[in-house]
């Protein structure tokens, strides 16, 4: 009976009971036991019946996005706000992050018979703090593409609430806190 190594946040579950519904394919983790200490780095060994089962959970999420559309690729981005807490600026440089440093051609030089930029389509999946989700801004964040059709925005629990380490009032701050939240791009047609 092998057990697999994972991080301690993708996954406090038993070996009865299934992931919750929030956990996503880029929080798995697989690493061997010999490359790091798990009592320093947060991580523990679950069974093999929690592991297979966030497997499937994994792989469900990304068949959802396959439904819709033929799936090529996923993007992933991180973006940060550190002034001023607006998760919505956070969500846009997670998104900007993700397709920064892309380029499609495929879509414009007909490389896929039948199918140009008319035809691209996303799903844009989120991790945000789940105490922060009401204050986004769905429109502002589908803005920022500049071409594609967005079938589908998923905002799921992660991302990160921190401390800065300072208060700036001239900078619109109320607190310390900075928003970090992660973004994956599904980009089909």
């Amino acid at each position: 009976m092998s057990l697999q190594w994972v991080n301690i946040s993708a996954c406090l579950c038993s070996q009865k009971l299934l992931p919750p519904p929030s956990l996503r394919p880029h929080r798995l983790r697989s690493l061997r036991p010999s490359s790091f200490n798990s009592e320093r780095s947060g991580r523990r060994r679950i069974g093999p019946r929690c592991a297979m089962a966030m497997e499937g959970a994994a792989a469900a999420a990304v068949d959802q996005a396959e439904v819709s559309m033929k799936l090529l690729f996923v993007e992933m981005g991180v973006g940060y706000d550190q002034h001023g807490q607006d998760i919505t600026a956070a969500a846009m440089r997670a998104c900007r992050d993700a397709i920064s440093s892309n380029s499609i051609p495929a879509f414009r030089r007909g490389s896929i018979p039948g199918v140009n930029s008319d035809q691209m389509k996303l799903v844009i999946r989120l991790g945000v703090p789940r105490s922060t989700q009401n204050s986004l801004d769905i429109e502002r964040i589908k803005s920022i593409f500049p071409y594609g059709e967005i079938i589908k925005v998923e905002v799921v629990d992660g991302g990160m609430i921190c401390s800065s380490g300072v208060c700036l009032e001239a900078m619109g701050d109320k607190n310390e806190d900075c928003y970090i939240v992660n973004a994956a791009v599904y980009v089909g047609y």
